[in-house]
């Protein structure tokens, strides 16, 4: 474990999953003829329904600004009551928000790492002091709890973000860690991020600590349902903070498309379990394969993999000439590993074939 503070060194812009037309553009590499795993998207799409839905949607009004009916059906799935669901613009519309809220001023903020760069970012720009938690290589980047939970006493952070099960590393804590950082965090908010959970099977329940009073947890429906274009998340917190959220959240932030597709993705009740069998097929084949390759492949709770390869950035580029996007993970600080998006078993194979190809190149 090592502990980093921003009062030192300043905060780099965080870079994210997905193809750059840019970068394409650059290689003279046509997108249709790239396959991405550098983001982690239900490779299935969209659920059916999804599509027919936005082309019936009247685009000439207002959508509702309170998405009513949206937090009502997620209410239903989650058993949180609709008042203290907050839908956001992705789930990073709701990170920025809640740092601007309770970061004012120089507070701080503890940060689970190495993870999303966004909740850095989001710190940075409200002015706020980030000490980062980070996990080492050497025990799996698994953090130390009872380590972490000490420095969170000693700092007095007002939020303290946890990605669970955490990107890129698919570290998943379990409740008594989760609730042990709940504890530590005496006068602030832990925001529990949990925008892979729908690909982890056997996870515990987490609303229930929502009766602790300081704990707000984040999901994604762009990740699972695939929504990704249409950006779309919520926040499922006490009352008090979705009264705070609600007051600060620009007015139509959810646009109607967004909204009708999130209600229509929550109607099919066997997608979700549909893609975790799709995608744990392909899981076990480039654990195998990659391993058998000699890389060295991180067990992941959730739909992507962490694997050690040397030069990252060198051998993202060279996948990348030849149709295969992976993330090169040197912006979260680990430049010697790249991450694997799960797609389907056929895009896998290619993806094996090519690095093989790569690999008898060098």
């Amino acid at each position: 474990m090592s502990y980093s503070s921003n009062s030192d060194e300043k905060a780099i812009n965080p870079v994210h999953g997905g193809v750059s037309p840019r970068e394409l553009r650059a290689l003279g590499l046509p997108p249709e003829e790239v396959i991405d795993f550098s983001a982690n998207i239900n490779p299935l799409g969209p659920p059916p329904g999804v599509k027919d839905a936005l082309s019936e949607l009247c685009i000439s009004t207002y959508p509702d600004p309170e998405s009513l009916e949206l937090r009502e059906a997620l209410s239903r799935g989650t058993g949180v009551p609709p008042e203290q669901i907050v839908i956001g613009n992705g789930s990073t519309e709701l990170i920025h928000l809640l740092a601007h809220i309770y970061l004012k001023g120089g507070e701080r903020t503890v940060i689970l790492a190495p993870t999303f760069g966004e909740y850095e970012m989001a710190a940075e720009r409200a002015g706020a002091e980030v000490v980062l938690a980070r996990a080492g290589a050497g025990n799996g980047f698994i953090w130390n709890i009872p380590a972490v939970c000490q420095e969170i006493r000693r700092q007095g952070p007002k939020l303290v973000f946890l990605c669970n099960p955490n990107n890129p590393t698919g570290v998943y804590l379990g409740r008594e860690a989760v609730e042990a950082l709940a504890g530590a965090t005496q006068n602030g908010l832990v925001v529990l991020d949990e925008a892979y959970i729908s690909f982890v099977k056997g996870a515990w329940k987490a609303t229930e600590l929502l009766a602790l009073g300081n704990v707000i947890i984040l999901r994604s429906m762009t990740k699972d349902y695939a929504l990704t274009g249409l950006r779309l998340g919520y926040a499922l917190c006490p009352g008090d903070i979705a009264r705070a959220l609600f007051a600060r959240q620009p007015s139509w932030s959810i646009n109607a498309a967004a909204q009708a597709a999130g209600l229509v993705a929550l109607l099919d009740r066997t997608f979700l379990s549909r893609s975790l069998n799709c995608l744990e097929a392909s899981k076990a084949y480039l654990c195998r394969e990659l391993q058998a390759q000699g890389f060295e492949v991180l067990p992941a709770a959730a739909n992507f993999l962490l694997v050690k390869v040397g030069d990252a950035t060198a051998l993202r580029h060279r996948l990348l000439v030849k149709g295969i996007c992976v993330r090169d993970c040197s912006s979260f600080g680990l430049p010697q590993y790249i991450r694997i998006g799960l797609r389907t078993l056929p895009d896998c194979e290619r993806l094996i074939a090519v690095l093989k190809e790569v690999s008898h190149e060098s």
